[in-house]
């Protein structure tokens, strides 16, 4: 059976920052398609609290941003990439503010600039403790009234459409679009395009805590390693070190901002228990405090520690951070007499799919940008606030570079249907929810903050069985959100495992019991 097929130039794959900001750079070049799993609005920019990097200030350089950078990514930051990015920031930050987003203002009329664990000035600009959702609403309101871009919502990619699966010639892989599950009308659909750009976030749920929101599932990153490219670095998956911890409030990030500004993270009988870990206490990198807050946690068998903010005047608590006050009221919780009940999370992947300096894959026709991407800025631990900054800058290159390349001829036109369209529909769905559960819990255990040789082989032992049982279940089943979703966790749960198991040393956000120091020679961990 033929699914129905969409022709477009541009396919840009998920709608945070990087792909919002694509697809309005490419609408005067040919048509734009949009596809999200849920709507414009579900993405990790959306929740993004605390800014975007960049030197904005006189006092500030280039070379101080780029240092602290490299200090943070424990050795393994490219610097041509570092310096590229860092280059680009102020000129894009202002772009943004050119399309729309409204960023705080200090007394002097400027841009109010924060800091941030891990930097050495004030370099944040922010909208208040929403500024991934000011950013994003001005990027919405931008690309739906443009003519030339189509948005469909509610689609969950499966795969990637790539000349190796449908007309191999064995000389080039090219991308040719890909085919989405339509969650409304419950069918599969073909999106054809000339060029593809998979801008679709992490994969934060794939561990049992995490900051992210339901989507994150690692969908890009799954469907590109099934399509050929290379992926990198999966072992450094950022914890920050501040989730709200309470039973009714889920994925709740306290921005690395609050501490920034003052918050002080103390033990369970109120002490400062930093000072013991790094020199720069509170403010240190988060792969530092995320590690000290667990050390802390399994040594007192304690269920949180605490950030106290009270020091702070209240009138600042809640004009600096309304978002986070609300939210930690409506639990009971009032920042300026309370202390704020902290875990750490998983929260950011500083590896993905690799690309070069124009955001290209070793896949032809096939771009990745954000945090689905491993671009060579985060080394093994993402400095705070870099996240939006990445995004922006490797989006305006992958424009670029796209648009120069023209029309794109040549591409073969291919007729192929979706298998197994006419399949039965799920009558084991408990399949699926215990599995998506265990790869959770086991990622959680044994691949988290802290590692072992034996831990990792117990993880990997798991989740190759429970790749085998999914597999099975996707060819016996009909198409499916849920099994779509739990394919690509195993997916990236299995690469993550073998690349944690693959790095013979401690560094960055990668710690191992069995190998606590660091390598001489630190190297990329390729698959």
């Amino acid at each position: 059976m033929s699914e129905p097929i969409i022709k477009t130039d541009h396919l840009v794959i998920g709608a945070g920052i990087a792909g919002l900001s694509i697809a309005l750079k490419l609408a005067a070049r040919g048509s734009v398609t949009i596809v999200v799993k849920n709507s414009l609005e579900e993405s990790n920019t959306w929740y993004a609290q605390g800014g975007i990097a960049s030197v904005l200030d006189p006092t500030d350089s280039f070379e101080s941003h780029v240092s602290d950078t490299m200090v943070a990514g424990a050795g393994l930051c490219h610097e041509d990439i570092v310096r590229l990015v860092v280059s680009e920031g102020p000129r894009l930050v202002r772009e943004l503010a050119d399309f729309g987003a409204r960023f705080d203002a200090g007394k002097d009329g400027a841009w109010h600039l924060t800091r941030e664990g891990g930097h050495s000035h004030r370099r944040i600009i922010h909208s208040r403790d929403v500024t991934g959702r000011v950013v994003a609403e001005a990027l919405i309101s931008k690309v739906k009234g443009n003519q030339n871009i189509r948005i469909l919502e509610g689609h969950t990619a499966i795969d990637l459409v790539t000349t190796d699966k449908v007309a191999p010639d064995f000389s080039q892989n090219s991308c040719l679009g890909a085919w989405f599950f339509d969650r409304a009308l419950r069918r599969v659909i073909r999106i054809s395009s000339s060029m593809t750009f998979l801008c679709t976030g992490g994969h934060g749920k794939l561990y049992l805590y995490t900051s992210n929101p339901d989507n994150a599932t690692g969908d890009g990153l799954a469907i590109g390693w099934r399509a050929g490219c290379r992926v990198a670095n999966l072992e450094f998956m950022q914890f920050h070190p501040t989730c709200l911890f309470h039973p009714k409030a889920k994925n709740f990030l306290i921005s690395e901002a609050v501490r920034g500004e003052g918050g002080i993270l103390k033990d369970m009988r109120g002490r400062p228990f930093m000072d013991d870990y790094h020199p720069m206490g509170s403010l240190a990198p988060r792969d530092i405090v995320a590690r000290a807050i667990d050390t802390e946690l399994k040594k007192t068998g304690d269920q949180h520690v605490w950030l106290d903010v009270r020091s702070l005047e209240a009138h600042r608590i809640k004009s600096s951070f309304p978002n986070i006050y609300e939210m930690c009221l409506k639990h009971g919780i009032d920042m300026t007499t309370d202390m704020i009940p902290v875990v750490p999370a998983a929260h950011y992947s500083c590896g993905g799919i690799v690309t070069d300096s124009r955001a290209r894959t070793n896949v032809e026709r096939l771009y990745a940008v954000g945090e689905v991407a491993c671009t060579g800025l985060h080394g093994a631990n993402r400095l705070a606030s870099n996240s939006l900054l990445e995004a922006m800058v490797f989006a305006d290159r992958a424009a670029t570079d796209a648009a120069m390349r023209g029309d794109l001829a040549g591409l073969p036109e291919v007729d192929v249907g979706w298998t197994n369209v006419d399949q039965p529909a799920p009558d084991e769905q408990v399949v699926l929810t215990h599995s998506w559960d265990e790869i959770r819990r086991v990622m959680w255990n044994y691949v988290g903050i802290v590692r072992s040789e034996h831990r990792l082989k117990r993880a990997l032992a798991r989740i190759e069985n429970i790749r085998q049982e999914v597999d099975e279940y996707w060819w016996r089943n009909r198409v499916s959100n849920e099994v779509l979703e739990v394919r690509n966790l195993a997916a990236v749960a299995w690469l993550t495992v073998r690349s944690a198991m693959s790095r013979k040393e401690s560094r960055g956000i990668h710690f191992m019991l069995d190998w606590p120091e660091t390598s001489s020679a630190g190297k990329d961990t390729i698959i």
